[in-house]
């Protein structure tokens, strides 16, 4: 690691992280307070210790953070030798110690792992957008690693995908290029050269889908006019109406609640001469003679995952034509509303929000309504600091404040897999300390009134201060809880009247197909994805049932019900009829099962047998054979030459199994638990399985970092750096728990 990139630390606080340059002390606060003088020097310096070739990977390896944990933290050593039988037994040990110490030096002194969560590229467009806007610049170190960012993830075309591993979009290109300009790179770098060709040639940024022309709208870079309506006023009607935005699924309503207010306010940015100059290099045409009515529905093609339906098409006519009789008096109750909501939901979630494209655009809405120099709009900024993440490509925005809460409890279940994990104590202590302080324990005073799901006893994916509780994440929360109280080695913190709040919130979660959503029950009707207006992404209107969902909440009932045998067990019983039910109805004929937050078949397939094997006294004898047989004849008959497996992103978006050129050791981890939890008979592809994840170990027990593993809304890829630790390490302590019991 060189010297610049040594001087960016992460800071800590109860989950909490912060990437601070040069800070003077280990306190988060002392650093959001501390302004850095910072030298051209320093920024070439980012450019040449920073660069990144994209073309051998475009995922990051999370270099900066690992170095710098392996540096602070002393390697752990395990209590005591476990003799191994045999030479073979003795490799595959080692392979799990080495592992499992590697990893433990990246644990915080909180308990919690964290990691790089980028992958998205139309996220830090949005806050440099909200910094822009407001004159809230962020510090000078903070810019030019994000210009390292955005330039080592630029294709050699000159465009930018919508995320790092995807090919060039209209979306990607241009929100990269206006961000690299909004933070001072000359329009003449030959770089910025290669991104405009690639923009005219194909079409200008007319055809930028609509969040794109949300956020040049921001910028005086395109005309409000040219925006289909929002109907801020649909927010005033009565919640009982099947398209009332209170019963989108969670993470589009926050997003198009401060979307709706900045439409409303028709927000813009001042006219200058980098904006007059902008107009010029992003439109084949003259800026002042587009007409931008005909603009509304334009998307460039190479941007089109969902089209719209002809239902959107005529509710847009409606809206639109609404915004030239709409009643100034109704738009102020309106945007009044829309308000009071925002506010609501900075209170509820620190200032954090639920995710970063809503983060930033709520930012936009404070400063507009109370100012720069506003109590809420300072918290606002102070918590931008959260999303950021330094690796060797750069500094990104991330997909959300961390994946704390996930990471760590999947990683207690990975090392309790087999007795081996419990010769390290003081690892899974200090991630109990975590597990246990990021239950949520109060409910928000407004979550009724704002349509929020109850949350007490729940878990969120992130922090417990982030507020936002999830379905799965409660349940992987549970079950790992309950698999550290099995081991007895040391006193445990969480009530069993807790453990119980959280099996009443999961209970709450399931929805009427039998399935469990992400955040909420599923409030909207299907039909409503007719009126899905995002062009990027599919199924955002409702929160859908999931398999991996219903599968994580499936296990933990029943994790939970060998504990607690005689808790509401006619309650449980029927959920998990129900729930067992709902994912052996979504296997596909292959034998598969789609994942909706990972790539993709193999990872869905996994959760669903664990599920099943672990449920199958609640399913049909014959049914249950049936299905396994047929998830196992998938599994096997996608395992590669090598003896792995390897799926790319395009299975998420396609929904057809897309192989990799070579094997994945996450994949590779996924199929194996998957054949290993079904007592699958074929031992040699589960032994050729187990030998490449060993020698794809490295030296220092580590994974090398390949394709990105994780999805949103099928089309939207991120990062899940610590799944090539988490999974490979999970597979082989199984493989040692089932070897040596059959001995």
């Amino acid at each position: 690691m060189t010297q610049e990139n040594s001087s960016w630390q992460l800071l800590s606080k109860n989950g909490r992280q912060i990437w601070a340059y040069k800070p003077k002390s280990n306190n988060i606060d002392d650093h959001l307070n501390n302004a850095h003088n910072f030298s051209e020097q320093e920024l070439s310096a980012f450019a040449e210790n920073f660069q990144f070739s994209r073309e051998n990977n475009p995922s990051a390896s999370d270099k900066v953070f690992r170095s710098q944990m392996q540096a602070a933290n002393p390697r752990p050593t395990a209590t005591k030798k476990t003799i191994a039988r045999n030479k073979e037994e003795q490799i595959l040990i080692d392979s799990i110690i080495n592992g499992i110490e590697y990893f433990s030096q990246l644990q915080s002194d909180e308990g919690h792992w964290a990691g790089d969560y980028g992958g998205p590229l139309f996220l830090l467009p949005g806050l440099l957008i909200a910094s822009y806007l407001s004159g809230s610049p962020l510090p000078k170190p903070h810019q030019a690693m994000m210009q390292v960012y955005l330039f080592n993830h630029q294709q050699p075309d000159g465009g930018w995908g919508m995320h790092i591993e995807g090919e060039p979009t209209m979306f990607g290109t241009v929100m990269q290029y206006v961000s690299l300009r909004i933070m001072g790179v000359d329009k003449n770098d030959t770089r910025l050269t290669k991104a405009r060709r690639w923009i005219k040639n194909n079409g200008g940024a007319t055809g930028i889908p609509s969040w794109g022309k949300f956020y040049l709208a921001l910028l005086n870079l395109y005309d409000w006019q040219g925006f289909n309506s929002l109907l801020p006023e649909m927010w005033l009607l009565p919640t009982w109406l099947p398209f009332h935005p209170s019963r989108y699924w969670c993470h589009s309503r926050m997003v198009y609640l401060p979307m709706a207010y900045c439409y409303a306010e028709r927000i813009q940015a001042p006219e200058n001469d980098l904006i007059l100059s902008l107009r010029e290099e992003i439109y084949c045409e003259d800026f002042a003679n587009i007409h931008w009515e005909k603009q509304r529905n334009t998307v460039c093609e190479k941007d089109i995952y969902t089209t719209q339906s002809p239902i959107l098409k005529w509710t847009n006519l409606i809206n639109n034509g609404y915004e030239k009789i709409k009643f100034k008096w109704l738009r102020k109750k309106t945007t009044a509303y829309l308000l009071k909501y925002i506010n609501a939901e900075d209170a509820q979630t620190n200032y954090l929000n639920i995710g970063p494209v809503s983060k930033a655009i709520n930012s936009i809405c404070i400063w507009h309504a109370e100012g720069k120099e506003s109590e809420s709009f300072k918290k606002h900024v102070a918590r931008w600091y959260d999303y950021l993440w330094v690796a060797e490509d750069g500094m990104k925005m991330s997909g959300y404040n961390g994946s704390q809460l996930w990471d760590t409890a999947f990683t207690v279940r990975a090392i309790l897999e087999s007795d081996i994990g419990l010769l390290y104590p003081n690892i899974l202590k200090k991630a109990e300390n975590f597990i246990d302080n990021m239950q949520i324990l109060t409910e928000h005073e407004t979550h009724q009134a704002f349509f929020r799901h109850p949350m007490i006893g729940s878990w969120p994916f992130s922090t417990a201060e982030q507020g936002w509780p999830v379905a799965d994440c409660t349940s992987e929360g549970l079950s790992s809880a309950l698999a550290l109280q099995k081991t007895d080695i040391f006193k445990q913190n969480i009530s069993d009247e807790r453990l119980k709040q959280a099996v009443d919130v999961i209970l709450s979660y399931q929805n009427k197909d039998g399935g469990w959503p992400t955040y909420e029950l599923q409030r909207a009707p299907k039909w409503l994805e007719k009126l899905n207006p995002s062009e990027i992404f599919a199924d955002i209107m409702a929160d859908y049932s999931w398999t991996e969902c219903s599968a994580a909440c499936s296990i933990a009932l029943l994790d939970f019900q060998e504990r607690f045998p005689d808790y509401k067990t006619e309650s449980i019983n029927t959920a998990l009829s129900l729930g067992l039910s709902y994912i052996i109805n979504k296997q596909k004929s292959d034998g598969s099962w789609y994942g909706g937050w990972a790539v993709c078949f193999t990872y869905a397939t996994w959760f669903a047998i664990e599920a099943l094997m672990q449920g199958k006294a609640h399913i049909d004898p014959s049914l249950h054979k049936q299905c396994i047989n047929k998830a196992t004849d998938f599994l096997l008959k996608r395992q590669m030459a090598d003896g792995g497996w390897g799926e790319t992103y395009e299975s998420c978006a396609k929904m057809i199994y897309s192989q990799a050129k070579t094997s994945q050791v996450v994949n590779t981890a996924w199929a194996l638990l998957g054949l290993q939890a079904a007592e699958s008979n074929n031992k040699e592809a589960i032994q050729q399985g187990i030998n490449l994840l060993i020698a794809r170990q490295q030296d220092n027990g580590d994974w090398a970092q390949e394709n990105i593993s994780g999805v949103f809304n099928y089309n939207c890829m991120i990062t899940y750096s610590s799944y090539r630790n988490i999974f490979p390490l999970w597979a082989l302590n199984r493989f040692y728990k089932l070897s040596t019991s059959a001995k």
